[in-house]
């Protein structure tokens, strides 16, 4: 199609006026404008739209009243449009995609996601859990509005941070270690390790134990935070993980300590990240304000807090 908007509401306002001048009065431009998009109009659709009379002004052909209606509606929902952007870009509704980092997804999601619903009804949610590779990838391909995991970098990402997640180490709960109040890895040289074998996440554990001097001595591995917890409750070695689920008590009925790290590691960095050249909508926005009163390093939600 080789016309215009503006084409069509100057052809409405000459076919409402019956003038040319009239017309470029209503509209505030000039005649020859008027006169020009008129042609132009009738010569993409092929039809005439007006008869020309020298000193009456114009009058519709029966053709032109037929296009006179249709152009009216197209019009008004051209003016829909500007509506429902304004509604868009101004009111906290219509769907949110949130995707959070596998292991605690089922901790942090419920209740943080739970709370947004019942302040803003409006607003559809969609919540997925992946790694953090799949999650990355997702915000990038605008599959995702926001995603909850550890610091990731790329120039083309804004990622906010809003918690510090330690390391701890998991033991079974009647581990001879369990008691103590912290560990160092030196203290735990030699015993089975269970390893969370998530892209990432597997890279860095093994680097603690690197930068630790200490042997790696993996047993069993999964890629199921569970998985990992029921293999440690029943004894089968110890694990470090990050996230800290109120329930010490592994899904097997299994009883869990967690023990602190007294290794000089940096903690996680737990945040939001997003697509730089994606405009937020009002839905986003509100959502990454509510993480943010939401989850802070003395309190997590779904996860205890250290004392």
């Amino acid at each position: 199609m080789r016309f215009t908007l503006k084409q069509l509401s100057y052809f409405v306002a000459a076919g409402e006026t019956n003038s040319i001048t009239l017309a470029s009065e209503r509209v505030h431009i000039s005649q020859p404008s008027i006169s020009s998009a008129i042609s132009q109009l009738e010569a993409e659709f092929g039809v005439q739209l007006f008869f020309r009379h020298h000193a009456q002004g114009l009058s519709l052909t029966p053709a032109g009243e037929r296009m006179l209606v249709a152009a009216r509606l197209l019009l008004k929902d051209a003016e829909g449009l500007h509506d429902l952007a304004h509604e868009i870009t101004s009111t906290v509704a219509g769907p949110l995609r949130i995707g959070a980092f596998r292991t605690f997804a089922p901790l942090l999601l419920p209740d943080l996601c739970a709370d947004f619903a019942a302040a803003y009804p409006k607003v559809t949610l969609e919540m997925i859990e992946d790694h953090e590779a799949e999650l990355v990838a997702k915000v990038r391909k605008a599959e995702l509005d926001v995603a909850l995991t550890y610091e990731q970098q790329g120039d083309d990402l804004q990622f906010e941070q809003l918690a510090l997640m330690p390391t701890y180490v998991l033991l079974a709960a009647d581990h001879t270690l369990a008691s103590r109040g912290s560990l160092r890895l030196q203290d735990l040289a030699g015993q089975p390790f269970i390893l969370l074998d998530l892209p990432v996440s597997k890279d860095y554990f093994h680097s603690l134990f690197v930068r630790a001097d200490v042997p790696l001595n993996v047993v069993a591995r999964s890629d199921q935070p569970e998985t990992v917890r029921s293999y440690v409750g029943a004894g089968l070695g110890f694990s470090l993980l990050t996230a800290r689920p109120k329930n010490m008590v592994a899904l097997n009925g299994k009883a869990l300590a967690y023990v602190r790290l007294e290794d000089d590691f940096p903690p996680m960095k737990l945040g939001m990240i997003s697509a730089r050249n994606i405009r937020k909508t009002p839905a986003v926005l509100a959502f990454e304000a509510h993480c943010r009163r939401s989850v802070t390093t003395a309190a997590i939600p779904g996860m205890t807090s250290w004392p």
